[in-house]
């Protein structure tokens, strides 16, 4: 769909806002916190974006983009040439980062991780449960919305890493109620630490912007794959991914990141068994095999063909 800028604003050093709207004014497709866009930017650059704003508001949705000058460009476009009344195209959100019902959240941001965790909040506070933040980031200076938590008093702690050191993770987490729920995003090694100081795997949610590191067993074998909705199948070779065969034989797939954190080439499994590589398919998720991310995910070792619904 097509969106206008409504507002832009400088958040943080680094750190831009945007509200995108109907051009015309009409209410934009529900959606629940935790949920991310596709800006379809310059030169067919597509990248995703957290929504940041209430759930509850339909007028427009809240993106905040850190601008990263050594990056891929789309953070620079969105912050160099992105300005009020600009359109832009965009997805309709998606969500692997579902906020569970609960009575007590934790959660935990890194830098531009607030973005989905502002959204977070406003659910939590919507359906009336308790939850507390620990937020930390370089400078106080390049950690956006500070001003729009402050309204939470003492919810929020804020711990700048130039002033006190990185967030205090073992003891915040060592010391939860066991019922819970930790959501988390932010740069790798922060989440790495998460997952170290939390044994209930069930209670932790993450969310990660840069695929993690995943070690293979051993060299990539080739498999074959049945695309079973087009009736085609084709093998995948060592070198290659699924998707990267699926394009090749022009089936309707969809993706963007290529990098198994974006989710949206997600795709059923009818029979065979998958290696999951992404970063986005919680471990009882992978564990069920309902699905995999075919930009990066593989056939198991022994399994010499997958049918996927495709």
């Amino acid at each position: 769909m097509e969106l206008i800028v409504r507002d832009r604003r400088d958040e943080a050093d680094g750190v831009v806002s945007l509200a995108l709207a109907h051009p015309d004014g009409h209410d934009l497709p529900a959606w629940t916190a935790g949920a991310h866009v596709d800006l379809a930017l310059d030169e067919g650059i597509v990248r995703q974006y957290s929504l940041s704003s209430d759930p509850a508001d339909r007028t427009a949705w809240r993106l905040g983009v850190l601008r990263e000058p050594a990056g891929r460009g789309g953070s620079e476009f969105v912050c160099t040439k992105l300005d009020v009344g600009d359109l832009v195209q965009v997805s309709t959100p998606r969500n692997h980062f579902e906020l569970v019902p609960a009575e007590r959240y934790l959660f935990v941001a890194g830098g531009i991780g607030i973005t989905p965790i502002l959204a977070m909040i406003a659910g939590a506070r919507a359906h009336g449960g308790d939850w507390s933040l620990l937020y930390g980031g370089r400078t106080r200076s390049s950690m956006a919305f500070l001003d729009e938590l402050a309204v939470y008093g003492d919810r929020v702690t804020v711990v700048p890493q130039d002033e006190q050191g990185l967030l205090p993770l073992a003891d915040v987490l060592g010391d939860l109620d066991p019922d819970t729920l930790i959501y988390a995003c932010g740069p790798e090694p922060m989440l790495a630490a998460v997952e170290a100081a939390v044994p209930d795997r069930d209670a932790l949610h993450l969310e990660r912007f840069t695929p993690k590191v995943i070690e293979g067993e051993g060299p990539d074998e080739a498999f074959e794959v049945e695309f079973a909705a087009s009736g085609l199948t084709a093998t995948v070779p060592a070198g290659a991914s699924i998707l990267e065969i699926a394009e090749e034989l022009d089936l309707p797939v969809d993706f963007s990141c290529r990098e198994g954190t974006c989710g949206s080439c997600e795709t059923p499994i009818l029979a065979g068994r998958a290696e999951h590589r992404d970063s986005v398919l919680e471990s009882d998720e992978q564990a069920e095999n309902s699905c995999l991310l075919i930009c990066v995910s593989r056939a198991e070792r022994g399994c010499t063909t997958l049918r996927l619904d495709l």
